[in-house]
C-alpha cells in the first residue's frame, strides 16, 4: 500500500469572506469537513493542514489533523498552490517521512467526502497517470459571450440533452499527484486523469451564497 499524504491548505487571510476557513457551516468550521474527509478516507495515511494562522492551526488539531505552519511568504493572496504543497513535503521530509502520493483537499469543498477521496485515489493508483483532478460534467447547449455582451452559440444545431457533448468543469475538490511532481513545484503532470463528482458534491465555497447553498445540502 503506497504512503498517501493529504494536505489541506488554509490561509488566515480571506478577502471575500473574513475567516472563511473556520467560519461555521452546519455547526462546524468549514475546514473540519475536509479534515474529516482526509481522516476518514481509508487510503489516506496522514492528513495535514498547512496554515500561517494560529487559530486555524488550533481548529485543525481539534479535528484531528496534523499541522505544518507555513512562512508568511507562502501565505499571500497571490501565492500559487505548488510551493505550498512542496513546503509541506519538505518539512515532513526533514522528519524522515516520504509519501508516494500527495492529495490536495481544498477546505472550500465541504460536500466532498471520504468516499470521494478514496474513489479518486483508487482510480489514480489503477491507471498510469501523473496526476488526477476532480470534475463535474454538464450536458447543455453551450454559448460564448461575443460582441456587445451578447451570446453566440457554439453549436450549429440544437440537440436533445443526451446527445449534447459534456462540458467538463474542474471543481477544485480533489487533486492528486505523484510526490515527485510536487517536489518539482507542479500539481499537474503530462498525463492528467479525472474523477467525476456530481454537481452538488462539487459546491465550492467562494461567497456567502455558496455558504447558504452548502448549508442546506449538508442539513
Amino acid at each position: 500500500m503506497p504512503e498517501i499524504l493529504a494536505i489541506i491548505p488554509a490561509r488566515g487571510g480571506s478577502k471575500g469572506i473574513p475567516r472563511k476557513n473556520i467560519r461555521l457551516i452546519a455547526g462546524k468550521p468549514l475546514i473540519a469537513y475536509s479534515i474529516e474527509a482526509g481522516k476518514n478516507a481509508r487510503m489516506v495515511s496522514r492528513t495535514v493542514v498547512s496554515t500561517d494562522d494560529e487559530e486555524i492551526a488550533r481548529v485543525g488539531k481539534e479535528y484531528g489533523a496534523e499541522v505544518v505552519m507555513r512562512p508568511p511568504e507562502l501565505a499571500k493572496e497571490e501565492t500559487p498552490m505548488d510551493p505550498v504543497l512542496c513546503h509541506v513535503v519538505e518539512v515532513l521530509g526533514r522528519e524522515g517521512y516520504a509519501p508516494d502520493v500527495v492529495v490536495l483537499l481544498q477546505p472550500t469543498s465541504p460536500l466532498r467526502t471520504a468516499w470521494h477521496v478514496d474513489g479518486a485515489i483508487e482510480k489514480f493508483l489503477k491507471n498510469e497517470m501523473d496526476s488526477l483532478i476532480s470534475i463535474f460534467m454538464i450536458k447543455n447547449n453551450r454559448h460564448e459571450r461575443g460582441k456587445d455582451d451578447l451570446l453566440s452559440p457554439t453549436f450549429t444545431k440544437s440537440k436533445n440533452r443526451n446527445e449534447r457533448p459534456s462540458a467538463i468543469f474542474e471543481n477544485g475538490a480533489i487533486y492528486i499527484s505523484n510526490t515527485g511532481l510536487i517536489k518539482e513545484g507542479k500539481i499537474r503532470g503530462d498525463k492528467i486523469g479525472y474523477y467525476e463528482m456530481d454537481q452538488y458534491s462539487s459546491v465550492d465555497i467562494d461567497d456567502l451564497n455558496d455558504f447558504e447553498v452548502a448549508e442546506k445540502l449538508l442539513g
